[in-house]
């Protein structure tokens, strides 16, 4: 059985990442409609021998696809997503516009996949620091309960999309050559600073992305009572995320229980060897499938808690192959017509 996939968003970063491991992962396609705003149209995308138009997309632009994913921002996805799943493609969604809809999956596939079933054409992906601190989290609280989560993240600029990468670097060049330092993306200066500041600040401190760890936590882990603070800071990384976590669990914990917990999931990767230097960092976990998790040691502030690190990266785990994950998962179960 082969598909018609389509992706929203195509000419962006994450876009770019969707195609190259769809076809990596041998995702059975019949057809690849790459979609985009209307100044991309008419532009040829490849990968290694294959090429495609990009299109603009439009209401018809979902007409005969089984699934597309949307990876251009929650308006677009405001603008097509409803309109796609009448037309019966399934949409499985990068962007913040459904998460929180009563009616809409939030899917990460080794934790809970049997949700996806429950779509009503919509699937929404959850927030990238989501996913990484989930994919280091999820195994403990299966061995002890989740009750609460003390968590700072280091986001690097590829959450921002190519533009975050390319300030990264011109500001870098900058500093190297004695240039001046152009802010476009950011409020400040990236390179060699840290933002404590990433997306929409509410009134009462927060920002948007670090409610996202409490809403989407609660709802992807059935876990309407858990507790989370989160502060979140971007980092002068190109790639990967990573999250300092303290967590407090129900029952009492233990090292040996965690690490084995951490290297039986999933997804995971235990990688916990201090004496020898030997813990996860960006470098080692970009463009790589598994998330890595370490540093786990007992809390010193919760009687039954647990410090940890984990890595991941963003713009794979935490976005597209988490989305090619949710496909494939719909293709082992019959569950995409075809």
């Amino acid at each position: 059985m082969a598909y018609k996939i389509g992706i929203l968003g195509a000419t962006g970063a994450v876009g770019q990442e969707l195609i190259r491991l769809l076809h990596e992962r041998n995702f059975p396609i019949s057809e690849l409609r790459l979609l985009a705003s209307a100044r991309s149209a008419g532009k040829t995308q490849t990968y290694q021998d294959k090429s495609w138009t990009i299109q603009e997309a439009t209401p018809d632009s979902f007409d005969g696809l089984d699934a597309c994913i949307f990876s251009a921002g929650a308006s677009q996805s405001k603008a097509f997503a409803e309109e796609a799943a009448k037309r019966g493609c399934i949409v499985i969604d990068n962007s913040s516009a459904f998460r929180m809809d009563e009616g809409v999956p939030l899917v990460v596939p080794e934790i809970n996949p049997d949700a996806a079933f429950e779509h009503k054409g919509i699937i929404a992906n959850p927030n990238c620091s989501t996913i990484i601190t989930l994919m280091g989290l999820y195994p403990l609280h299966q061995a002890f309960g989740l009750k609460s989560v003390i968590a700072s993240t280091y986001q690097a600029v590829s959450g921002s999309g190519t533009g975050g990468i390319v300030e990264l670097e011109q500001q870098t060049r900058a500093w190297a050559e004695g240039g001046e330092m152009k802010k476009e993306v950011y409020p400040h200066q990236i390179a060699f600073n840290l933002l404590p500041h990433v997306d929409v600040f509410f009134d009462d401190g927060y920002t948007k992305e670090e409610m996202k760890m409490l809403n989407e936590g609660r709802k992807i882990m059935s876990l309407p009572e858990l507790k989370v603070t989160c502060t979140c800071v971007r980092v002068p990384v190109f790639r990967a995320h990573c999250i300092s976590v303290s967590a407090e669990f129900e029952r009492p914990v233990s090292i040996e229980a965690a690490r084995e917990a951490v290297a039986g999931f999933e997804g995971s990767e235990l990688v916990d060897d201090p004496a020898n230097a030997k813990y996860p960092m960006p470098l080692d976990y970009s463009e790589v499938v598994n998330c890595g998790v370490g540093r786990i040691r007992k809390d010193q502030v919760f009687e039954n808690g647990l410090a940890l690190w984990v890595t991941g990266d963003q713009v794979w785990k935490g976005a597209a192959l988490n989305a090619i994950q949710i496909a494939e998962l719909l293709h082992d179960k019959g569950k995409l017509k075809g």
